[in-house]
């Protein structure tokens, strides 16, 4: 099948409509045999989200079985058996909620396909592979659902399972990019690391020699399969220029059925570059009595015009605020305090139902992900056993980092910006945003629109709350914290453009590094690592500022149709209803669409 042939299948799945066959009440038992059916399919999640047995496998043993003709085509065709059996159902007959669920089903539906038969991504992502073994192993390590005993010999078995699984790799892969076969080549290294230094030093004594057994062989496949990626796999390359781009039209079809915004992708990019030039100018107007303060000395650049003169003001700013930041040493152990700090401020001004936070740990992030999450990211509880850990990760920096790569990484996240980072991670980020998403009844909802969370609900209510705590004042309105959430605004910005611009064949690199570093004013290092980012996947970069501007849209729209608003309690209802696209959330809010 031709790519624009299967990019109208995958489209035709989400308009095609059908008659009522089947009584609405019947709809939730479908939703929950879908929600879990699917979530089985991947036993190393399926274990991770808190479900250990399925139609009687035990998921804690196994990796998953990514094998094309064997289970990756069977679970195609239930997806699409599965829209077929939808249509029995009158969508507009479903009470609001499960209309929200049938629409968060639908979607999920068509993307899945798109990543089967579009993408491909089964025969092209070696980061798939890699990253998967290490949150198979990684998780029942930290992850406390059994007996530490009994959650090693679950590691032991999926141990045992590596070289099978890495054999089906190296048998399917094929055309994959360079840059995506670097990174998993480095993110591989993190797995064999986690094999042969953490879990070893961690194993119960009684199952060392059964481990030891175990690991050998795995690593063994690791390395082998490193080898893979160094000589085999690049050789299988159709060497296209910038062959990570998904082009216009499939990048138009992946951001429809990934991000259910209700705008289209050129609507965004223009919002985004509009925004861009605003805050740009915001942050002159903050700059210019700030640079009257520390520069008295050279004047206010008069010589200069226009942009080179809002470069230079911004720059000088920004670089004197960025000089207070922590060390390497002290990085990890200060982003642990600026959490308390911010859960501190948020308690003070009831901004929201604040969860007790005792399930929350701060870890490094694990190294099979240092690719993806450079400096840091966040790991909610398990949907389905919630009392167990939710994790903010920090990426350490590596010891054997040049002195000048060090301090650009220490500037980008200096003492305002290592705040914002756990304002937006965890508290009253991510981490609270997670808390609630985890209380939604029924059970059933909870797993459904956690497995198919939105991407801007998810991203934009992180960004969206960094705004409301600046808003009521933390930090006493310093405007040193204002400009550098101005900065990052300026970088959510970036990040759509970027994707949008990149993917649809739009920018070149060095455009890109010059919007990141010239007008966004990001590090060097910040944009390098984004610019690779930006190559490893799509869709994702443009979730912060579709979520962020759609968070503020609906409390626009909740506030126009309802009488004696109050923030904490629009808070508390948006979270309560999990993670569904925003125009959706708007639906259910007020029963009005979102306009």
């Amino acid at each position: 099948m031709q790519p624009m042939r299967k990019i109208v299948v995958a489209v035709a799945l989400l308009v095609t409509t059908g008659c009522s066959h089947k009584p609405a009440a019947e709809f939730s038992k479908l939703a929950g045999e879908a929600t879990y059916k699917i979530l089985s399919f991947s036993p190393v999640n399926a274990s991770a989200q808190g479900l250990h047995k399925f139609e009687n496998v035990d998921l804690d043993s196994q990796l998953d079985d990514l094998r094309y003709n064997n289970s990756i085509r069977k679970q195609r065709d239930y997806l699409v058996e599965l829209h077929k059996r939808m249509l029995d159902f009158d969508r507009a007959t479903l009470s609001p909620e499960d209309r929200a669920d049938y629409d968060v089903i639908e979607s999920q539906i068509g993307l899945a396909l798109f990543e089967t038969d579009i993408a491909e991504t089964w025969s092209r992502s070696p980061q798939m592979y890699v990253e998967l073994i290490g949150s198979a192993l990684f998780n029942p390590l930290v992850l406390e659902y059994a007996p530490k005993e009994q959650r090693f010999r679950h590691i032991i078995s999926r141990l045992e399972k590596v070289s099978g699984y890495l054999e089906v790799a190296r048998r399917q892969l094929f055309d994959s990019p360079q840059i995506w076969i670097d990174v998993a080549k480095e993110e591989n290294e993190g797995n064999i690391a986690l094999v042969d230094k953490t879990l070893r030093e961690a194993v119960p004594a009684n199952l060392k020699t059964q481990y030891d057994t175990a690991a050998a062989g795995a690593l063994d496949a690791l390395r082998t399969f490193n080898r893979f990626l160094e000589t085999e796999l690049p050789a299988k390359r159709r060497g296209r220029s910038r062959e990570w781009q998904l082009g216009p039209e499939k990048y138009a079809t992946k951001f429809k059925l990934a991000l259910a915004t209700d705008r289209t992708h050129d609507q965004v990019l223009a919002d985004a570059e509009s925004r861009l030039k605003a805050v740009r100018m915001n942050m002159l107007e903050l700059s210019k009595p700030l640079h009257t303060k520390w520069f008295a000395a050279h004047g206010e650049h008069g010589d200069l015009k226009a942009e080179a003169l809002e470069n230079k003001l911004i720059r000088e700013v920004l670089d004197h605020i960025a000089q207070d930041h922590s060390t390497p040493e002290s990085y990890f152990q200060d982003a642990d305090k600026y959490l308390a700090e911010a859960r501190s401020f948020a308690q003070s001004k009831n901004l929201l139902t604040l969860p007790a936070g005792s399930n929350l740990q701060v870890i490094p992030t694990p190294e099979f992900f240092r690719g993806a999450f450079g400096v840091g990211g966040f790991n909610p509880a398990p949907v389905l056993e919630p009392n167990l850990g939710a994790f903010f990760w920090i990426t350490p920096i590596p010891s054997n980092w040049p002195k000048e790569r060090v301090e650009s990484k220490l500037r980008e996240y200096n003492a305002y910006n290592l705040r914002l980072l756990a304002v937006h991670e965890a508290m009253p980020g991510h981490y609270v945003q997670g808390e609630f998403a985890n209380a939604v009844e029924p059970k059933q909802r909870r797993v459904l629109r956690s497995l198919f969370s939105n991407g801007p609900y998810v991203e934009g209510w992180a960004q969206y709350i960094t705004q409301v705590m600046l808003d009521e004042g933390y930090l006493d309105n310093s405007p040193e914290i204002r400009l550098t959430l101005l900065k990052q605004e300026l970088r959510v910005d970036a990040n759509a453009i970027l994707d949008i611009r990149l993917q649809t064949n739009r920018m070149t690199d060095d455009e890109a590094m010059t919007l990141m570093e010239s007008l966004t004013f990001q590090e060097h290092e910040e944009a390098v690592a984004k610019l690779q980012r930006a190559k490893l996947s799509s869709t994702q970069l443009p979730t912060y500022f579709i979520g962020w501007r759609d968070w503020l849209r609906v409390r626009q729209h909740v506030k126009a149709t309802g009488k004696n608003f109050n923030l904490r309690d629009f808070h508390d209802r948006a979270l309560k209803e999990g993670a569904v696209p925003l125009p959706v959330l708007a639906q259910l809010l007020t029963g009005k669409p979102l306009n």
